[in-house]
């Protein structure tokens, strides 16, 4: 089986192994590989397969995108509809992992973070303090950085983290999904994300839904703006 990444359009050749396991991949799920000439995300799904011999029958397509928002701001989603999915505990992994970086208190939301980032293929890294933090971003390229609003203090407008964050190249800054975490956030609401500089916003009490809610965003996120990216990245060069 062939692959082309993405992002810088290399061939990949698949083995059998990971064509197996897109085979046994749930409807709507999607197998994540780092291509080895750029080191960017892949997504796999089983519509990439090519038809079954014993059956003649191809993949079933992708779902469609839905249709774009109203110019209206929209009000906060409903998530009545994550409690219907469960996250494929059996997805296929790789050793060269993508970096998260945490910031957030030591306390047991602080590891309901790490564990749904390593569930998803994520290494979690984690720090003291917030200078520490901006030190390893200047040697170390993390694809997810995780900020609690109140890591540094309760307005989040006075962290010096988000401030660096936001003031962040954005050679750099596109390719860092950028989730904040707070009592103040409304959950998937992309309009607060936006004005917050982020890429995702997640409310406290709905931290126990974290692996689903990530399971739904990056890969669509990816999807979204992998394209947009590549061509921006050969720009850069």
């Amino acid at each position: 089986m062939i692959a082309t990444c993405p992002h810088c359009q290399t061939k990949l050749k698949l083995n059998s192994k990971i064509e197996e396991g897109l085979r046994q991949l749930s409807p709507g799920k999607s197998l994540r590989l780092t291509c080895p000439q750029c080191a960017k995300p892949i997504l796999l799904d089983a519509g990439m397969l090519a038809p079954d011999s014993s059956s003649g029958k191809a993949a079933p397509p992708a779902p469609r995108r839905p249709a774009g928002r109203p110019v209206t701001p929209p009000p906060p989603p409903d998530l009545s509809g994550l409690n219907s999915v469960s996250p494929d505990e059996g997805e296929a992994r790789i050793e060269d992992v993508p970096k998260a970086l945490i910031l957030m208190p030591d306390s047991p939301d602080c590891r309901l973070v790490a564990e749904a980032m390593e569930a998803l293929g994520y290494q979690p890294s984690f720090v003291q303090t917030a200078e520490e933090a901006i030190e390893m971003m200047q040697f170390i390229n993390y694809a997810s950085v995780i900020l609690h609003s109140h890591y540094e203090g309760p307005a989040l407008e006075n962290s010096l983290f988000h401030q660096f964050m936001c003031a962040l190249n954005m050679n750099k800054r596109r390719y860092i999904f950028y989730i904040l975490i707070g009592p103040e956030f409304h959950t998937l609401y992309d309009l607060q994300a936006l004005a917050s500089s982020a890429n995702l916003v997640v409310n406290d009490q709905e931290l126990s839904q974290l692996p689903l809610i990530l399971h739904k965003t990056i890969p669509q996120y990816e999807g979204l703006f992998g394209a947009i990216m590549q061509e921006m990245s050969a720009l850069d060069r």
